[in-house]
């Protein structure tokens, strides 16, 4: 199963996100986690989230770019599902061998991440990745939608479907 753990804090305005949702929910086997939606209070159920995720071969998190890091829903989410005893640390072995794989959203190019000391988009997703090894997951490369501010409808809906295939591939190559 495909778990996708969503994060959006309006996701009535995510063109780019609505698009590669409705791709990906068109395959057998994946089921949507949409944070803001099940948790507006910020409460996370975490005994639900780690049902959730104990279910999964292949976790995406999925979220819009925000100020060079992943919406604070996001955040808390992995501080608290991805617990100590749990996802690592002493008898934290439940995420061990899990795959997972980074979704984002952009609304600029890849230019706006030159600035600083350690320029380029990769270095983002640096602590999501070292978050996933440290769980014992398998990280997988990532999938980047940039300028979705200014992509129109037909960019929008060929990128939706390369993810789409992504995960139909990663679907053939992992359950035939």
């Amino acid at each position: 199963m495909i778990l996708i753990i969503y994060a959006h804090p309006y996701p009535q305005h995510s063109h780019a996100n609505r698009k590669m949702l409705e791709r990906a929910t068109t395959l057998p086997d994946v089921e949507v986690r949409s944070l803001y939606e099940l948790y507006p209070d910020f409460n996370i159920d975490i005994a639900a989230e780690q049902e959730a995720v104990s279910r999964a071969d292949l976790i995406i998190w999925q979220h819009p770019m925000q100020w060079y890091s992943m919406p604070p829903l996001m955040k808390l989410w992995i501080d608290k599902v991805l617990s100590h005893g749990w996802a690592y640390g002493r008898g934290g072995t439940a995420l061990h061998g899990k795959n997972v794989m980074w979704a984002v959203t952009t609304g600029g190019g890849e230019g706006h991440f030159e600035l600083g000391d350690h320029p380029g988009f990769d270095i983002l997703g640096q602590p999501l990745q070292a978050t996933a090894l440290y769980c014992g997951m398998k990280w997988l490369p990532s999938f980047a939608i940039h300028f979705t501010f200014v992509c129109d409808e037909n960019t929008l809906d060929v990128q939706a479907e390369l993810y789409k295939q992504r995960l139909a591939d990663w679907q053939e190559t992992n359950h035939g």
